[in-house]
């Protein structure tokens, strides 16, 4: 399965300059949680060569150099979700017409497998392919699925 491209790390250069083991490196960029905001800042850089979104808060991560707008995922151990962000966590649910309004607002999504790290591959996926694994069935219920699962989707694509 082919990538976009790949985000590179020296993962001794990064557990010496942030003074943790390697261990603790590879751990703290495997988690999606934390390593989200590092992530999106190199997409918008090297990949997009745009800019962040103005707040946290907007519906889409990055802007690109044509103005369009993308929302950045990893793909971490336990999955990836494709609802907006407000919908996932303790006591949210997912709203569908929420998750539709979002794919119309952006261009789409740029997927990352942190798994992999110090070696993250990504992929730059069009709203539309979206938008048909969540008309055909393939992202469940609530556009949670798990990394099994969104690899073999990601392998499918022309």
């Amino acid at each position: 399965m082919n990538s976009n491209g790949t985000l590179s790390w020296n993962l001794e250069e990064v557990a010496a300059a942030l003074k943790i083991g390697v261990a603790d490196a590879r751990e703290y960029f495997t988690d999606g949680r934390r390593v989200a905001f590092i992530i999106e800042r190199r997409i918008s850089k090297e990949v997009v060569r745009g800019s962040l979104a103005s707040s946290e808060g907007a519906a889409f991560d990055l802007v690109d150099e044509q103005g369009g707008k993308w929302e950045v995922r990893s793909i971490s151990s336990s999955g990836i979700y494709f609802c907006p962000s407000y919908m996932v966590g303790s006591g949210r649910s997912f709203e569908l017409q929420g998750f539709l309004r979002k794919l119309n607002e952006i261009r789409g999504y740029i997927l990352s497998d942190i798994t992999s790290y110090p070696e993250v591959p990504y992929w730059i996926i069009q709203k539309e392919i979206v938008k048909e694994w969540w008309e055909r069935g393939e992202l469940g219920t609530s556009t949670k699925i798990s990394r099994d699962k969104a690899i073999r989707l990601l392998s499918r694509i022309p």
